[in-house]
């Protein structure tokens, strides 16, 4: 068995003393994993990191095997993403959304939307907008999308300000009023088409009106709890969004031991 594609790589580990099993998301085959020999060398070593694009061919007896890897890079996004700790977290919890997904599944548009937003994951102030519609891209691979185009209640598509937390369709400001309490804020950098941008405000509403269906339609069917990725990356955010501060750099402990699975 036998196939070329090109990846993105989400994260290593080791694997014995000199290689390393690569996870890379790819255009055609999914979330896949294979073993690189001698991935833990000074030529590899640059080259497997997560948010590179790289050229893949992988080989194996079978195809339900683990097969290996033959690497070459494409793009090399790394060092730039790792300057940032946005950037870091925000791939790291990209990552842990792709791998809700069945391994070796097509998912061609979750693919070139990676790759569009880790062009701009180092852009603190993108930064939150890109993974937040991630986030409502992931909902909707896994079956579990909202409808943000219209009103639940009157079918209008002016003034949508909530979403039922029952239904995960939108509602507008004056369909949801007698129960605003209830609804979960629709953030209008989210609908369609606005060309909004988002304030912090906005950027906390649209976590939580994605964090509240992965919750309910994805980690607690599962057993799982939310990935720490996520915490780190919504930290980061409002770090990077209070008074006064100025970008830094991701430093080694938040960094350290975070490109493996």
């Amino acid at each position: 068995m036998e196939w070329r594609d090109e990846g993105i790589i989400l994260g290593t580990r080791k694997h014995g003393e000199t290689s390393a099993i690569l996870e890379v998301m790819t255009r055609v085959h999914g979330r896949h994993l294979g073993l690189v020999r001698g991935g833990r060398s000074r030529k590899q070593q640059p080259v497997l990191q997560p948010g590179n694009r790289v050229d893949l061919l992988w080989r194996a007896r079978l195809d339900e095997h683990l097969g290996t890897f033959q690497v070459e890079a494409i793009e090399m996004n790394a060092a730039r993403l790792m300057d940032s700790a946005v950037a870091v977290y925000g791939l790291q919890t990209m990552a842990a959304h792709l791998r809700l997904l069945p391994e070796r599944d097509a998912h061609g548009g979750l693919y070139e939307t990676l790759a569009v937003m880790i062009a701009h994951l180092d852009d603190a102030d993108a930064a939150g907008e890109l993974v937040a519609r991630f986030e409502l891209l992931v909902l909707d691979e896994l079956g579990f999308g909202l409808d943000l185009s219209q009103c639940a209640a009157t079918g209008t598509r002016q003034d949508l300000a909530y979403v039922s937390p029952k239904s995960g369709r939108a509602v507008s400001r004056a369909a949801g009023a007698p129960w605003r309490d209830k609804m979960l804020a629709l953030p209008a950098f989210l609908q369609r088409g606005s060309g909004l941008r988002a304030d912090p405000a906005a950027i906390e509403d649209a976590f939580r009106l994605t964090g509240f269906f992965l919750t309910r339609h994805v980690y607690e069917p599962r057993g799982i709890e939310p990935p720490g990725a996520r915490a780190g990356f919504l930290a980061a955010l409002r770090k990077h969004h209070s008074p006064g501060h100025e970008s830094g750099k991701a430093s080694a402990a938040e960094t350290a031991g975070e490109t493996t699975r």
